[in-house]
Parts: structure tokens; C-alpha cells; sequence
């Protein structure tokens, strides 16, 4: 099995699945036998040994497949995953699911799914069958054109599954000495193991000289991937005869002189007892603590968390170099960030060890403090220019969090650290996949501590925002009457500043505007005086959309500016994007159509780059009523399409901001009137289809023209006279074919990389190719030919 490796969130038509770093080495039978099992099944289960090759092969059928279906190919890692309950949760959160109901995990993944052409990848299931089982029969009888494909070491054994064993890689035949190297090296197992020995030493090769002990070595591993992978870095300091050599020594140990053939299990345990034992007295240690990170760690987690008791601080660096090396960590960038990770079997090894130190427990707690820390120092810098980076780390960090949040609930004395903590997010839980997640931590947190004191007021504040969000009316009422008498009771200004604030949300979706307005400007006078420039301009947004509700235009504004003036003195963008979004209908119902275009488009792109599909659907609401206003019917009818698909994947139209509810109603019945039943639903249907990016790039017009919707739902398989790209794609091609990176385009272009990245998944769609190399070849061959068109 070989190292994988995520690359940084993105939105694409097919999903997001981690990707190869190295080469994918043979399997051929066996690709196009869980191709032909997919064809036929609804769900298939590779099974085997760890280190077989499972996620490897799962991962290269959903590449391989990822065109086949409409609604997207999706990898749910499950390994880190401790608490069953937690399951459907985190299927959500793979599936990039922004729910903003009241509805179950479960539900909500039914709902999601039940008319999705789709492919689900359940990876490491063995520690869960059972709950996996369970979920996937429920996902298939509701969702017809579902697939799920399944990795662990057993059947999930249900009704329709179909299993198949992953053997190891081939061996050699019993007349391997009469082939030729050429033949012998396209051997599965032989060529693995001289590929990533070139790897660590580039002039590596199968020789006639070496051929038998090459063979020997792949035969001594029994095909084991993650066993040869293991062996090949050891030729940094060894020769294939050492190599060789040390292999029988390890097994002769391992099975005390038996001469039994060993069972795959224990030729992998032998290889990783060996990796252990090579490595120093530290680097054991760092291995050990590492295993207590749940999906990755940086270089700064590692050094605050296993340093100390024999480890200093400034050795750490050292350390994860060497166990980068030796292929127990493996190192992925995410943007600017580079993590490190083990696999699962080497950290369940590593678990092993530290438990066996005794250690385990003060390691798991040192673990929660410095994520309890992290989501500290992240709330305090929430408002500044660090503000989108925070946002980026808590997501890769997130499987983190809730191991810390998890080991928090389960101890007694921790419960009030974990409440605190889940408030600490509470941003987290907002603007990323998890806001349901976050409401039943903050729920479980304050059904369990009880204590009257600020960290239950602060937290019952955090958590009626959430449940506003998700239209939990009575219950935010409740939460926020506990929060404001605890707030009254103990002298704290700040909990009464946002239970202000939030009761103001209460009453503008109830429709009492005047006593929204009350508490709005009782939350900003508080704010002000306590110094909270969160609160601040979070009371400016909301108190300034009020005004304009009101149509006091003059003072929604004047709030407008000064909350923009507070965001720019803390170089904050988030709330800024809102407020640009609220000034935006204020001066649409004003009658100044160019700046409120342009308002809602920057705030648009920010909110786009944030990735928060909230922000973005109010600003498409905008842009779709002013269209509406301009009397471009069409494109309004197609914004109202997107807005549907949006609104759908959030689970609640206009989350938060239902007294706008009345601009969309009305921008509906004149568009229907003015374009008829036929041609609304025939634009409205166009705007639906489109993919997320796609939606987005219309949404804020970044082509000339948009006269053709771009879903890529099939491969261009011939050249028609007419270029299959936009103009935006044929530029991006055309700087591809020069060998320019995705960070080097953006640069030039003066775009974001997730926009480049997903401009040039586009291209691969529609090219039907799947390398940036085949998209230079065909940029050459349209400039030898004749003149097209590209579409815009």
C-alpha cells in the first residue's frame, strides 16, 4: 500500500478524493473485476489484510470511475473515527454536506443521497461493521442510484454485498529464473519494489546480477505492498543482500526457527517490528506519541505535544525528518501548510507502544489541552487579517478537535474544558461542514455541566446561534432567557452583549422589527463598551439590515460604513463580506443597481474563497432580485435554479435571514410572469444543473457570455469546429501548456488557486483527459489548426 495524501479543499463536480502521490503498480485484474462487480452490485467490500492494498485499489477504481458519476465520487476515511454514534456525521462532513435543519445525521445523508448518481468509498470499516452495515443498507434502499464500495479486513456481511479478497501483488512463477529482466521486472511485486527503490536511491535497477535475490525478497514479503514499500527504504543504508539477509534474521525471530510459511499478518508485523527496531531510541518515542493525532499533525502540534521526557523541543524537527525517511510519517502539503501522517496500521502499531509505556493517558490529555488551546488562540484572533488561515487550519485539524472534544465529555473533569472548547468553535462549526456537529457538542456539553457559571452562559449563547441558524426558534428562546440570567446573576457585560444580539436575530425572524432594532442597538452599545470588535460588527451588520427593513436608508448606511470601517481597521474579511452584503440590499432598494452589483460580487468572492455556502446564497439572492429589477428575466430565473440547489445542500432557505424571504418571493412571480411558465422553468432547470464552481463563475459573470450552461456530464470524445472551452479555460490551458504551475497561473491571472484548480478540472472534464501534459498536447494541436471559436 502507498502513501496518499489530501490535497486542499476544493468544490468539484466529482467530489473530492485524496491523491496519488506515487505510483499505482499493477492490479489490473483486479480493477477491472471491481469495475465489473460495480456494474452489477450495489455495494462491494474489498477485504483483506492491513497493508494489502485496499484503500490503494479503492481509491484507483473511484479515479478511474470518477466521470461515471453525476453526483460525485466521495472518500469517507473512518479509521480515526472512535465513536460509532459519530458515523453518519462524518459521512456527512466527507460528503461536503452544509446542513443548516433540525433533521438527524441520518436524514439528513437519506435527503442528501436519495436522487444522487453517486459513489461512496467507506474506508477502514473493520472497527465498525456493524454501524457501517446499518448505514449503508438504509443509504441503498433509499437512494437507488447509489453505489458504495467498502475497505476492511471482514465482510460488513448484509443482504447484496459483494465481496472480494485483494490478494497481494503477483510473484514471479516457478520459472521466473527463464525470464527475461524486462519480462520479470512487469511483475506487480518486482515492479513495486524497484520502483520505490529508485526512489530512495535513483540508481536502483533489476539487474542479471541481483534478479534472484530481488526475487527472493519480494517472496520473503508475500507480496505484501506496504511490507515491500517498508523493505525498499531500508536500501538507503543497505544492499539487496543485506537486505535479504536481515529479512530472514527478522522472520527466523518471529517464528522461532520455524520453517512454516508465515502467515501475511505476521510478514507485515515483522516488518514493522523491524522499522521499529531501526529506528533510534527518540525516534521511537516520536512515533509512539505521534499515534495519539487522529487524521495528521504540523510540526508545531508535534512539538508541543510529544516533546518533553526525553524528547527536547528543538530535537522534534529532527526526529519527524527521520521518521519521514523511513516511511512512518508521510508528509503532505495542504497550501502553504505541510502535515504529516501515518498510516493506519503504523499508528495503531505506534498506540501499541505508547500504551504499553504507560504513557497513553497523559499523552491523550496533553493532546486535548493543546487543541483546547488552539481553539482559544483561534477565537481570539477570529477578527483580523489571520482570519480565512484560521478558518483553513481548523478544518484540516478538525478530526483533531473532536478526539479532543471526545476524550473532554468522557471524563468528568474535563466536561467544562469540552464546553468551553465547543464554544471556542463556535465559528468552526459555522463556516465549515459541522454546524450540526457543533450544536449536539454544545447540547451534550450543557446537558452534562451544570455548573451556574460563565462557561455555561458563554455556551448557551454560542449555541442558541446555532439553533437560530437552523430555525430552532423555542429552543434558542430558552437557551438565551438561561444565558441572560446568568449573565445578570454574575456581572458579565459580554454574555449579555450577545444574548442582545442574538434575541434581536429571534425577533426579525418573528417578524417584531422594533424590537429587533431595541436589542440590536442594546447589543452594540454593550459591545462597544466592552471592546468586542466581533460583537461589534456582528450588532452593525444585523442592526443596519434592520434599518433598511425599516426603510430608514440613511442609517442603514451609516451602520454599513462604520461596521466596514471597523473590519478594515482590524483587517478582518468575513464579517466585512456580510456587511458588503447588507449594504448591497439597501442600495438596490435604493435604486443604485451598479453598486449594489458590485457590492454583492466582492462580497461574493470572498465568500466563495471562504467557501460559505451561507454567505454565497444570500449574495446570489441579491444578485438574482437585481437582475430581476434590470429586467434580465433569464438570468434571474437561472440564479433562482442555483439558489435552489444551494438552499437545499444548507437544508434551510435563507438561514438566519428569513425576513428577506419576501425579495425572493417577489423576484419568483415577476420573473415567472415575464419569461411564462416554459421558459422560467426551462432557465430555472439551466441554473440547477450547474455544477458548484460553475454556478459561482455565472453567478459573478467571469465569461463574457454564458449562453450555454458548462455541465461536463460527459467527455469530449471528438474535435468539433467549435472550441469545447471558455474563454477563462482556453487562457488557463494555454498557461498550462507552458508549464506553469496552479500557484503561477493564479499569480498571473490575479485569481485565487482554488479558482485555477477548478478551472482546469473543468478542462479535463470536458477534453475527456486526465493529465495537465494531455492538456498542453491539445493546446498545441489547436494552434496548428483552424481558427475556433472558444465558447464563452
Amino acid at each position: 500500500m502507498t502513501a496518499v495524501t489530501t490535497s486542499t479543499p476544493k468544490r468539484q463536480q466529482a467530489g473530492r478524493l485524496p491523491a496519488e502521490v506515487t505510483s499505482f503498480v499493477g492490479r489490473r485484474h483486479e480493477v477491472a473485476e471491481v469495475k465489473r462487480l460495480l456494474s452489477t452490485s450495489r455495494t462491494v467490500t474489498l477485504t483483506g489484510v492491513g497493508g494489502v492494498g485496499k484503500t490503494r485499489l479503492a481509491l484507483r477504481v473511484a479515479l478511474d470511475m470518477a466521470r461515471e458519476y453525476r453526483g460525485g465520487v466521495w472518500f469517507v476515511e473512518l479509521a480515526a473515527v472512535e465513536n460509532p454514534d459519530m458515523l453518519a456525521q462524518i459521512v456527512i462532513e466527507a460528503l461536503e454536506i452544509r446542513d443548516h435543519s433540525l433533521s438527524s445525521p441520518m436524514e439528513v445523508l437519506v435527503e442528501h443521497l436519495r436522487d444522487k448518481q453517486a459513489l461512496v468509498i467507506l474506508d477502514n470499516c473493520e472497527h465498525l461493521v456493524r454501524e457501517c452495515a446499518m448505514l449503508a443498507e438504509t443509504l441503498l434502499r433509499a437512494a437507488p442510484e447509489l453505489r458504495i464500495l467498502a475497505t476492511t479486513r471482514e465482510p460488513l456481511g448484509f443482504a447484496g454485498e459483494q465481496t472480494l479478497p485483494v490478494p497481494t501483488l503477483a510473484l514471479p512463477d516457478e520459472d521466473w529464473a527463464r525470464l527475461p529482466i524486462e519480462s520479470l521486472t512487469r511483475c506487480d511485486a518486482v515492479f513495486l519494489f524497484s520502483e520505490r527503490a529508485r526512489a530512495v536511491l535513483p540508481s536502483f535497477a533489476v539487474t542479471e546480477d541481483n534478479r534472484e535475490i530481488v526475487v527472493r525478497i519480494c517472496r520473503r514479503l508475500d507480496g505484501l505492498p506496504l511490507g515491500i514499500e517498508l523493505a525498499a527504504v531500508r536500501l538507503r543504508a543497505l544492499s539487496v543482500q543485506q537486505l535479504l539477509d536481515r529479512l530472514d534474521d527478522r522472520f527466523r525471530l518471529l517464528t522461532a526457527g520455524s520453517r512454516a510459511v508465515l502467515p501475511r499478518h505476521q510478514t507485515l508485523r515483522a516488518l514493522i517490528d523491524w522499522s521499529y527496531v531501526l529506528c533510534s531510541e527518540k525516534e521511537r518515542l516520536m512515533w509512539a506519541r505521534a499515534s495519539v493525532f487522529a487524521g495528521g499533525l504540523d510540526l508545531e502540534a508535534a512539538e508541543a505535544v510529544c516533546s518533553g521526557d526525553g524528547i527536547a523541543r528543538e530535537e522534534v524537527l529532527d526526529l519527524v525528518c527521520g521518521l519521514v525517511d523511513k516511511s512512518i510519517l508521510l508528509r503532505e502539503e495542504h497550501g502553504s501548510r505541510v502535515r504529516y501522517r501515518l498510516l493506519e496500521i503504523i499508528r495503531q502499531y505506534g498506540i501499541e507502544k505508547l500504551v504499553a509505556t504507560g504513557r497513553g493517558a497523559d499523552l491523550q490529555r496533553r493532546h486535548r489541552e493543546y487543541f483546547r488551546e488552539l481553539a482559544g488562540q483561534a477565537r481570539a484572533e477570529l477578527f483580523g487579517p489571520a482570519q480565512v488561515a484560521w478558518f483553513s487550519r481548523l478544518r484540516l485539524e478538525h478530526a483533531n478537535l473532536h478526539s479532543a472534544l471526545e476524550l473532554s465529555y468522557s471524563d468528568t473533569d474535563g466536561v467544562a474544558t469540552g464546553v468551553a472548547m465547543a464554544s471556542d468553535l463556535l465559528y468552526h462549526w459555522i463556516t465549515g461542514y459541522y454546524l450540526g456537529e457543533g450544536r449536539r457538542w454544545l447540547d451534550r456539553g450543557l446537558a452534562a455541566e451544570t455548573e451556574p457559571g460563565e462557561i455555561r452562559a458563554r455556551a448557551l449563547w454560542a449555541n442558541s446561534w446555532l439553533a437560530i441558524i437552523q430555525a430552532d426558534i423555542p429552543a434558542a428562546k430558552e437557551m438565551l432567557q438561561e444565558s441572560h440570567d446568568l449573565g445578570e446573576r454574575l456581572g458579565l457585560d459580554s454574555v449579555l452583549a450577545y444574548v442582545a444580539l442574538y434575541r434581536g436575530m429571534v425577533a426579525m425572524y418573528e417578524g417584531d422589527t422594533t424590537t429587533a432594532v431595541a436589542h440590536y442597538e442594546e447589543a452594540l452599545a454593550r459591545h462597544q463598551a466592552t471592546g468586542d470588535p466581533v460583537g461589534t460588527a456582528l450588532a452593525l451588520i444585523r442592526l443596519s439590515l434592520a434599518s433598511s427593513f425599516r426603510g430608514d436608508s440613511e442609517r442603514a448606511i451609516a451602520l454599513g460604513d462604520e461596521c466596514l470601517a471597523v473590519a478594515d481597521a482590524h483587517g478582518e474579511g468575513w464579517h466585512k463580506a456580510y456587511m458588503m452584503m447588507a449594504l448591497g440590499v439597501e442600495v438596490w432598494r435604493q435604486g443604485d443597481i451598479q453598486r449594489a452589483t458590485a457590492l454583492e460580487k466582492q462580497s461574493l468572492t470572498f465568500n466563495r474563497t471562504l467557501d460559505d455556502p451561507l454567505g454565497v446564497g444570500v449574495n446570489v439572492e441579491v444578485l438574482a432580485w437585481i437582475a430581476a429589477t434590470e429586467s434580465r428575466h433569464e438570468r434571474a430565473a437561472r440564479l433562482l435554479g442555483i439558489l435552489d440547489t444551494v438552499w437545499q445542500a444548507i437544508g434551510a432557505p435563507l438561514s438566519g435571514y428569513g425576513h428577506l424571504a419576501h425579495y425572493h418571493d417577489e423576484c419568483e412571480h415577476l420573473t415567472r410572469n415575464a419569461l411564462g411558465t416554459s421558459a422560467f422553468e426551462a432557465a430555472f432547470a439551466w441554473g440547477a444543473r450547474l455544477s458548484y464552481d460553475d454556478a459561482l463563475a455565472y453567478a459573478v459573470q467571469e465569461d463574457e457570455r454564458a449562453d450555454e450552461p458548462p455541465v461536463n456530464d460527459k467527455p469530449v470524445k471528438t474535435r468539433t469546429k467549435a472550441a469545447p472551452l471558455t474563454r477563462r479555460e482556453m487562457e488557463i490551458a494555454r498557461l498550462v501548456a507552458q508549464g506553469m504551475t496552479s500557484k503561477e497561473i493564479a499569480a498571473t491571472l490575479v485569481i485565487s488557486q482554488r479558482t485555477v484548480e477548478s478551472h482546469i478540472e473543468h478542462i479535463l472534464g470536458k477534453l475527456g483527459y486526465h493529465s495537465r501534459a494531455q492538456i498542453a498536447v491539445w493546446v498545441g494541436e489547436q494552434a496548428g489548426a483552424p481558427d475556433q471559436e472558444p465558447r464563452a
